[in-house]
């Protein structure tokens, strides 16, 4: 019996231990760190004050957990019109008297990933936000910065100026395993500091959520043009609580380690039924490594469209396996495609990737979304029952091999304008020099700031004259945070001069 003691007691100690395993960046990151760790198995036993092996017990994890995770308020500004459009007082007293300003503020949660004041949280926490707030455990407050967002995975990094904060590392969630025990960790209903446990129900969760709200997009005829879905969603499934405020909040093993961000619900009522799902870890760290150093993700395409197999593809296609990923065709960038270049044929199946067994489409997507242009992969396939080892050099969504650059925001578009050119027949129609016309507004500072409509024509910035799109957007390069800016001009349809002015 002694002997067994001192057995368990050597189990737990090692249980608990972590191997540090320090993750550099290149000199691109400004010597940002982000900590990874190795996966240590955690048991479920616990050892109280006087060593002696307990049942299961949280409340270390938990007291560790809940002081990295923080608290996330984002606010914005909308305008709506109000009234008939068609008002002819309108002439008189301009396009724009009827315009309401209508505040907006949601919530979230977000997870301190570096000492030095970095936090991952939910794209969709802090999306369109012109103010992100930030409260952390012990009630301090500050005002963050987005560094970068990635739509695709849901995933955001944003920035507080504060050093020696506590902070959770990353663990390989491919390690992670169904039926081991998780707590989630987060601010569900404006609660700060809330821990439910449960276990991973299921990994490699596709539940079509991401992208799912974008909108539609027509082309010159007016005719809706077919997106393609760039989402990658591979969620790791629990049925640990997860409710609205728990978004951007932290999903951790027994150790306290990182296993994903927690970012959706499968309920009927907008209220937890049962299943929550979050980004597995190796996702986000890939995600926010890639916004440090680069500015932006630097995401590898195979260039291939593809599908699960099902009995029904199977029995369709004539196949002979049950999983994988079919490759149904390469769409409309065939040229630019990795994986037929490579060798790759429509109608194979992926069953592997590197050393990785590849059982779905969510699963390929998923590996493939974890690597950059020019990484090479070893794509294994099933083509006609015999297998097949075609290595794969990746390519950027360009087409080429090297990383994508950050691009550099068009100042105009950041304030969600569109412009266009004027001829000189209209500005000899409308009696003007220069300008240029405002062909469309997006919910940017524009429109949540100022009553401009689609249609004013831009004269001026400040006292300078706008002679072109481009050159209006050079001005505006050139402003810094807190210049106040004026836009001058007038509509066509109306006889006076208007002036809209925004602070940067």
């Amino acid at each position: 019996m002694k002997q067994f003691g001192q057995l368990l007691l050597a189990a737990v100690l090692g249980s608990t231990c972590t191997i540090a395993a320090y993750n550099w960046l290149g000199n691109d990151n400004n010597g940002v760190k982000i900590e990874h760790v190795s996966n240590v198995p955690t048991s479920t036993v616990a050892l109280n004050s006087a060593g002696q092996p307990v049942g299961l017990d949280f409340t270390a994890t938990a007291e560790k957990v809940t002081k990295a995770v923080v608290h996330i308020k984002s606010s914005s500004e909308t305008t709506v019109a109000k009234g008939n459009p068609n008002d002819p007082f309108q002439f008189f007293f301009g396009p724009n008297n009827q315009i309401q300003k209508q505040p907006s503020q949601s919530s979230g949660s977000g997870v301190i990933i570096n000492a030095d004041g970095y936090i991952a949280t939910n794209n969709h926490v802090v999306q369109g936000a012109d103010i992100v707030e930030v409260t952390l455990s012990d009630n301090r407050t500050f005002k963050a910065e987005v560094i970068g967002t990635d739509p695709d995975t849901d995933i955001a990094l944003i920035k507080i100026h504060e050093k020696e904060l506590p902070y959770l590392s990353f663990v390989n969630s491919d390690n992670s395993k169904v039926g081991e025990w998780v707590l989630a960790v987060g601010n569900p209903f404006n609660l700060n500091s809330t821990v439910t446990a449960g276990i991973i129900s299921a990994k490699g969760r596709n539940i079509n959520i991401i992208n799912s709200n974008r909108p539609n997009l027509f082309n010159s005829q007016g005719q809706q043009e077919n997106q393609p879905n760039t989402a990658i969603e591979s969620f790791i499934q629990t049925d640990a609580a997860i409710n609205p405020g728990n978004s951007g909040g932290a999903l951790v093993n027994l150790n306290g380690e990182l296993l994903g961000i927690n970012t959706a619900i499968a309920s009927p009522t907008g209220s937890y039924s049962g299943y929550g799902f979050a980004v597995p870890s190796n996702i986000v760290s890939k995600v926010v490594e890639d916004l440090i150093a680069f500015g932006t993700v630097q995401r590898g395409w195979l260039g291939i469209q593809i599908e699960n197999v099902t009995s029904e593809v199977s029995k369709r296609e004539d196949l002979g396996v049950n999983d994988g990923a079919f490759v149904n065709g390469f769409g409309d960038a065939a040229d630019k495609s990795a994986a037929k270049a490579a060798g790759i044929e429509k109608g194979d199946v992926v069953v592997k990737l590197d050393e990785t067994d590849i059982k779905s489409s969510s699963a390929l997507i998923e590996y493939i979304g974890r690597k950059r242009p020019g990484d090479k992969v070893n794509v294994v396939v099933n083509r006609k029952g015999k297998l097949l080892t075609l290595p794969v050099t990746l390519k950027n969504k360009d087409g080429k091999l090297g990383t994508i650059k950050r691009e550099e925001k068009d100042a105009v578009a950041s304030l969600g304008m569109e412009l266009e050119d004027l001829d000189a027949k209209t500005l000899k129609k409308l009696e003007l020099n220069t300008g240029v016309k405002v062909k469309s507004l997006e919910n940017g500072k524009i429109a949540r700031y100022t009553e401009m409509r689609q249609g004013f024509i831009i004269t001026h910035v400040n006292d300078a004259e706008v002679k072109s799109a481009k050159e209006l957007n050079e001005l505006l390069k050139k402003k810094k945070t807190g210049d106040l800016v004026t836009f001058s001009g007038i509509y066509e349809d109306y006889p006076r001069e208007y002036i809209y002015a925004i602070r940067f």
